[in-house]
């Protein structure tokens, strides 16, 4: 199942009690009052884990509460502060409070941490009251309860290649053929209806994540088709790959469906529309001696410099594909030029 919207309740931990309690020793009858102070309850802090890559982990539980701060001893013991919950969020987790409708933090960057809930503190023991006038105070302070927000998580970035193109152009072949996902692969349009993640393996411990979106079709920024509401799943990826079908199902002009997808990504979004892509013509199984790429390779702008021809059937042409992307997504080379 895919995730990428979580709604959470996250809660920091309550402050410990201040104690109550006066020193007891031979030959000290009236000792006077030692209660210790409470500890402090334990923050709630959201970091970037450049491990994960969706929000499944907040699919099956909603409650995320810190610790509670320890209550003070006596002998003017102070209680331990409460363990910091720690929450892990993949890249591009967007941070809001649900009940306001704010955004508290794009969490964009590696090394990302923020302080989302603090912790109560922890209350006075009856030391802390001790004054010359009132010399054997017996009470203390409750811990301050900690803060508590509901928060809606929403993830922005999934993959480093997202795969746009339209309905039933073979992306989700390649992302079965590429990696260990296993979408919904038919013969008809919108077979895919959520975003599909893959794993890309490559030799050396090499990977990265791919992303298929569903597919668009024209007025795609305005709501028509699936794609309205994924696009935000590519707009922060570093590249993306155009997959074009070589002989479309509905006898469309290859061409004219790139055209299509070019002009619904730039109208989504100016930095969607000028985000750097690799394109691939698909199904060069039915095109064995190259006739068709080769004429659709010289009707492309000339602004578009990387061009594929795989078969996602076959596999024909695969190795070299991901190895470029790999290449580009780690920086080893210059990212391809956008339209």
């Amino acid at each position: 199942m895919f995730i990428d919207e979580a709604t959470i309740r996250v809660k920091a931990g309550d402050g410990g009690h201040g104690c109550v309690s006066f020193r007891r020793e031979k030959f000290m009858a009236k000792g006077g009052p030692d209660g210790g102070d409470g500890g402090r309850g334990g923050d709630v802090v959201f970091v970037v884990d450049e491990s994960l890559d969706t929000l499944t982990d907040f699919s099956g539980k909603h409650d995320w509460v810190a610790r509670n701060g320890h209550c003070g001893e006596g002998a003017n013991r102070h209680g331990a502060d409460g363990e910091d919950l720690i929450i892990p969020v993949p890249p591009g987790t967007l941070i809001y409070d649900e009940e306001y409708g704010l955004l508290l933090k794009d969490m964009n960057e590696p090394g990302i941490q923020v302080r989302i809930c603090r912790g109560g503190r922890g209350g006075e023991g009856n030391k802390a009251f001790a004054t010359a006038t009132r010399q054997t105070p017996r009470f203390a302070t409750n811990g301050k309860p900690g803060q508590e927000r509901n928060l809606r998580l929403e993830l922005k970035l999934i993959a480093d290649v997202g795969l746009v193109g339209m309905p039933n152009a073979g992306k989700s072949t390649l992302v079965s053929r590429c990696s260990a996902a296993r979408p919904k692969i038919a013969n008809y349009p919108f077979t895919t209806l959520t975003p599909v993640l893959g794993i890309v393996e490559l030799s050396g411990f090499r990977r990265f994540v791919m992303a298929d979106i569903p597919g668009l079709i024209e007025g795609a920024h305005d709501g028509a088709g699936l794609g309205h509401d994924f696009l935000k799943h590519i707009e922060r990826t570093r590249i993306l790959l155009h997959l074009l079908d070589i002989f479309p199902s509905d006898d469309s002009d290859p061409v004219d469906n790139y055209q299509k997808i070019r002009n619904e990504l730039a109208l989504h979004s100016s930095e969607l529309g000028k985000k750097p892509e690799v394109v691939v013509l698909n199904k060069a199984d039915l095109d064995p001696e190259g006739l068709f790429c080769d004429d659709i390779r010289k009707q492309l702008p000339k602004s578009v410099k990387n061009v594929f021809v795989i078969s996602a059937v076959t596999g024909a042409g695969l190795n070299e594909l991901n190895e470029r992307l790999w290449a580009i997504v780690k920086g080893r080379i210059d990212e391809p030029d956008s339209d």
